[in-house]
């Protein structure tokens, strides 16, 4: 099994981990290839990404999320499935925790794992220059976010579901997120979780000037496009919240479902639900029973 090392170069004990991964692929015969940066780390990684065909069958990430976005905005298009090991704070879509990094690697050896599908977007914008007919992409597994880089003044945008006109927002910006962005900053705007099997895109407004927007679930295979109606010079397209591009008032963003889905590695013991009550401690009314709020809601009997 050839396996690609992915890590973010910033966390302290990388070097550590990474010897972990080069003794448990010798025990269980992987082939590793690294990153370039991990290559020039240790005279024994000699493969590099960049110089090998991108013939893999698993891509391993070690570190947070962001880490796995930028790792599966590759693999994505690839088809190859990718599997996280989390050495940041939260990592919810890094499904490994690092002390369990070895017994991961093993079930994995075994064959006893599954790979989960999940909704990319292909996100197209004007280019920059004086050509605005030319357009370019941008592949997302998370999200993609139009607002503003400068002041908190609102924005005017028109969203259309392919011909049909959803609305006019003023807004501070909008969220265009798949099931598996649904928990990022979809969630903290006050999205809906969407389940992962679930091939839905949530569209939600960022700090609405009225209570009349709300976030809106369409089918995944709905074109959608946001046009920028006003604003000032600094509007921003942001993808997956690490690549972007500045926009301008008339520019229209076409958001659509990417013919290649990303390909997460599951592991038994780790469905989404577990993830979410370790995670984000969703659904997790133990404090407020123990706290005797429960009994405290009972009202006439």
């Amino acid at each position: 099994m050839r396996v690609a090392i992915v890590g973010n170069p910033d966390y302290p004990d990388l070097e550590t981990v990474v010897d972990r991964v080069e003794r448990a692929a010798a025990e269980h015969g992987f082939e590793l290839i690294f990153e370039p940066e991990l290559v020039g780390a240790s005279a024994r990684r000699t493969r590099a990404l960049e110089d090998t065909e991108p013939d893999l069958d698993l891509v391993l990430t070690l570190g947070g999320d962001g880490t796995l976005l930028r790792a599966a905005r590759v693999a994505g298009p690839l088809g190859v499935p990718v599997l996280g090991c989390n050495l940041g704070r939260l990592g919810f879509l890094t499904l490994v925790p690092e002390d369990e990094l070895e017994a991961a690697l093993g079930s994995v050896a075994s064959g006893r794992y599954e790979t989960e599908e999940r909704l990319a977007l292909r996100i197209s914008v004007p280019a920059n220059g004086s050509d605005r007919s030319e357009r370019k992409t941008f592949y997302a597994v998370n999200d993609a976010v139009i607002h503003k880089s400068g002041f908190a003044r609102l924005i005017g945008l028109r969203v259309r579901a392919e011909d049909d006109e959803v609305g006019h927002y003023s807004a501070d910006g909008i969220i265009l997120a798949t099931a598996t962005g649904s928990t990022a900053y979809s969630l903290s705007a006050g999205g809906p979780i969407v389940a992962p099997a679930m091939n839905g895109i949530v569209a939600t407004p960022i700090s609405p000037h009225t209570l009349a927007v709300r976030p809106v679930v369409f089918p995944g295979e709905t074109r959608i496009s946001v046009e920028l109606l006003s604003g000032d010079d600094d509007l921003q397209l942001t993808v997956d919240g690490q690549r972007g591009c500045p926009l301008e008032v008339g520019d229209v963003v076409e958001v659509v479902r990417d013919e290649h889905p990303v390909k997460l590695v599951r592991l038994p013991d780790y469905s989404f639900f577990n993830v979410l009550r370790r995670k984000l401690r969703w659904g997790d009314v133990r404090s407020h029973v123990e706290g005797g709020s429960e009994g405290d809601r009972g009202g006439a009997s």
